[in-house]
């Protein structure tokens, strides 16, 4: 008989339990799943080109998020906007849990010649590691709509560990109605599996990240094929900022 619920830390893991295998994407048992998706770099995956988010060279270029200072770059894949932040004069910290996209990551920054601290773990386990903050920006593209409903909580506690006063969050992430499930956050237990990535209203992230002051959420813009940007309008793109203390 296991009678092993005492902390916060124990019912998430718990509910990571309920969604194996897909718990392997968010959690540091998800090195050799990601591996398996990034081995073929040919595969026709739209976030595999090496351009950066069309909302984060908008955010720069409008001077809505300072260049330098620090950046994390949360789920950073194949690096093309850890890239785009070390060129553009940030202190770049990157993480991911595949061991293949920070191999690739490493790749691109050295062909483009900028520097960039690369982290292989667990974004919830940054504890111990060099990736301590506090972060002039955390840039998040396409890592929140994987996680379940419950690990909204460890997300947010990471933003408010690492995230420097007056810091900006930018996200991107699947739009309702275009991309991604709209099951109720307590159907995602019922069902047990994230199909595929979580769908959310504008609304609903206001609503979960409503600690934050809103700076900007629109979808994003859908780029051709020639753009020296990436764009798909299946997703959103939030810019939210941190109050001075």
């Amino acid at each position: 008989m296991d009678r092993n619920i005492r902390t916060v830390d124990d019912v998430l893991q718990l509910l990571d339990g309920l969604f194996a295998p897909d718990a392997d994407r968010w959690t540091g048992r998800g090195a050799s799943w990601w591996d398996g998706f990034y081995a073929d770099r040919s595969k026709p995956v739209p976030f595999f080109v090496a351009k950066p988010d069309e909302n984060l060279v908008s955010y720069l270029d409008r001077g809505l998020i300072s260049e330098g200072g620090r950046a994390l770059d949360l789920g950073c894949g194949p690096g093309r906007n850890t890239v785009h932040l070390a060129a553009r004069g940030f202190r770049v910290d990157a993480v991911d849990l595949s061991p293949a996209a920070v191999d690739w990551a490493r790749e691109r920054c050295r062909e483009a010649g900028v520097e960039a601290r690369l982290h292989c773990g667990d974004a919830f386990a940054l504890g111990g590691t060099e990736l301590v903050g506090p972060y002039d920006l955390v840039y998040d593209s396409g890592c929140f709509h994987h996680l379940p409903p419950h690990r909204r909580i460890s997300y947010l506690a990471l933003l408010d560990q690492v995230l420097a006063p007056g810091g900006h969050f930018a996200l991107t992430c699947f739009a309702a109605g275009e991309m991604g499930s709209e099951l109720s956050d307590a159907d995602f237990y019922r069902e047990a599996g994230l199909q595929g990535g979580l769908a959310y209203t504008a609304e609903s992230l206001r609503w979960i990240f409503s600690e934050l002051s809103e700076v900007e959420l629109r979808p994003m813009y859908d780029e051709p094929d020639e753009s020296a940007s990436f764009g798909e309008d299946f997703l959103w793109t939030a810019l939210f900022r941190r109050d001075m203390a």
